[in-house]
C-alpha cells in the first residue's frame, strides 16, 4: 500500500502532466495575433485551427483511454509526452495554415492520453476521501499551463520571435519526464498503477466503450462538461485575441493579463474540491448545494461585455473559470466513483471527448461571430446562457451508478 505521502507526490506529478499539455495546446493561442499576422490567417479560418486540435482530442481521448486502461498510466503517459513535446516543437517551422492545420491535428491526437492517464493516476493512488480534492488539484495543472503560457510565450516572442516561442515552450515536456519516472519508481508505486484495480465481487469489473457513452451516469456527466467547457476553451483559445481586439493590447503584453483567469480556474477547483471532500454525506450523493453556488459563478461570463479595461475583462473571465473549475471537480470526482474500476481512463477520456466536441462547434463559431459584428459581445451573452440549462440537468437528475 502506498503512504498518502507517496501517493501525493505522485498526484502532484500527474498535476504536472496536464501543465505540460495545456502549455504545448496553449501556445498558439497566446501567439495567435502574430502567428495570424504573420501567415494571413482570418478569424473565421483560426477557429478552425481550434477546432482541428478539437477534433483530433475528440477522437483520441476515449482510444487513449482505453489504451491507458490497458497499459497504465505509468508508462503510457511518458510515451505520450515525448511525442506531443515534438509535435509542439515542430510548430516553430511551419510555412503557413495548411501545415500549422495538420500539426494541430497531430498534436490533438498526441495529447490524446494526458487527461485519462492523469485521471486514472487519481483514481488509483489517492484513498476515496481524499479522491475529490486531488481531482479539484488535478484540474490546477491544466490551468496552471495555461497561466505558465502567455507569460512565458510573450517574453520569447520578445526576445526571438513567434517562431522561437514554440520551442521554448516545448520544453516543458523534457522537464516533466525525469520527474514523472523518479515519483513512480517505487515498487508499491508500479504495483498500485499497474495493477489491477480491487473491485467487490459482484461489482461490474469493465465497461465497453457503448456501455459508458449510453449510461445515465455518463449522460449526465455530458450534459455538464458540454455547459462549461466552452468558458475555458474561450479563456485560453481566444483570450489573447480578445485583449488584442478588443483593448488593443499587444502582443509582448498579453502576459500581463491572461494568467488571472487561469489562478482562478485554480482557486475553484481546488476551494471547492476541498470544501466537498470535507463533508460527511452519503456515499454516491455528490455536493448539490457547492455545485449550484458554482452555476451563477459559471454563467458570469455573460456580464464581459459591460467590461472597460482589460483587468475588468479578466475580473469577470476568472469569476466564470472559478465556477468552470468547480463545476469540472465534482463532475469528474462523481462520474469516476461510479464507473468500473478498469474503466476510468475511458471514462475520463469521453469526458475530454465531449468537452473537444463543445470547442469543436464552438471555435469557428465564435471566429465567425467576431468577423461578423466586430466584436465579441454576443458570444459571452451566448456561452454565459450556454452554462444554465446543461448545469440544472446534473443537479437534479440523479441516475444510479453502475451494476446499482
Amino acid at each position: 500500500m502506498v503512504s498518502r505521502r507517496v501517493a501525493w507526490s505522485v498526484a502532484l506529478a500527474a498535476t504536472f502532466t496536464m501543465t505540460v499539455s495545456y502549455i504545448d495546446r496553449t501556445t498558439l493561442a497566446v501567439l495567435a495575433p502574430s502567428v495570424t499576422k504573420a501567415l494571413d490567417i482570418s478569424e473565421t479560418a483560426y477557429g478552425w485551427l481550434a477546432s482541428a486540435f478539437s477534433v483530433a482530442y475528440l477522437l483520441a481521448t476515449p482510444l487513449s483511454g482505453w489504451w491507458i486502461d490497458r497499459i497504465g498510466a505509468r508508462r503510457g503517459l511518458v510515451w505520450s509526452v515525448l511525442v506531443w513535446t515534438s509535435i509542439a516543437a515542430l510548430h516553430a517551422v511551419v510555412p503557413g495554415f495548411a501545415v500549422l492545420f495538420v500539426l494541430r491535428i497531430a498534436l490533438g491526437m498526441a495529447e490524446g492520453p494526458s487527461f485519462p492517464g492523469a485521471a486514472q493516476t487519481i483514481q488509483r493512488v489517492l484513498p476515496p476521501q481524499d479522491r475529490e480534492r486531488g481531482f479539484g488539484v488535478l484540474f490546477t495543472g491544466s490551468s496552471i499551463g495555461g497561466m505558465i503560457a502567455p507569460p512565458l510565450a510573450s517574453a520569447l516572442y520578445a526576445f526571438a520571435g513567434w517562431r522561437v516561442a514554440f520551442v521554448g515552450t516545448a520544453i516543458a515536456g523534457l522537464v516533466w519526464v525525469p520527474v514523472w519516472l523518479w515519483v513512480t519508481r517505487r515498487t508499491e508505486v508500479r504495483a498500485q498503477m499497474d495493477g489491477a484495480p480491487a473491485v467487490a465481487a459482484d461489482a461490474p469489473q469493465r465497461a465497453t466503450f457503448r456501455q459508458l457513452v449510453g449510461h445515465p451516469i455518463m449522460v449526465r456527466a455530458l450534459f455538464a462538461i458540454l455547459a462549461v467547457a466552452s468558458i475555458g476553451g474561450f479563456s485560453l483559445g481566444w483570450g489573447a485575441k480578445y485583449l488584442h481586439k478588443t483593448f488593443g493590447v499587444e502582443q509582448a503584453a498579453i502576459g500581463q493579463y491572461l494568467w488571472l483567469p487561469a489562478v482562478m480556474f485554480d482557486a475553484g477547483a481546488v476551494l471547492f474540491g476541498d470544501l466537498a471532500s470535507r463533508q460527511v454525506r452519503p456515499p454516491g450523493v455528490p455536493p448539490r448545494l457547492l455545485f449550484s453556488i458554482a452555476i451563477p459563478f459559471a454563467a458570469s461570463l455573460a456580464l464581459l461585455p459591460f467590461a472597460t479595461t482589460p483587468w475588468n475583462a479578466m475580473i469577470v473571465l476568472g469569476a466564470a473559470m472559478i465556477g468552470s473549475g468547480a463545476i469540472y471537480t465534482f463532475v469528474t470526482a462523481d462520474l469516476l466513483a461510479r464507473v468500473p474500476p478498469a474503466s476510468v481512463s475511458l471514462s475520463g477520456g469521453v469526458m475530454a471527448g465531449a468537452q473537444s466536441l463543445a470547442l469543436i462547434i464552438v471555435n469557428p463559431l465564435i471566429g465567425w461571430s467576431v468577423d461578423v459584428h466586430g466584436h465579441y459581445d454576443i458570444v459571452a451573452w451566448s456561452l454565459g446562457a450556454l452554462v444554465v440549462p446543461g448545469s440544472i440537468v446534473w443537479l437534479v437528475w440523479r441516475p444510479r451508478a453502475f451494476g446499482a
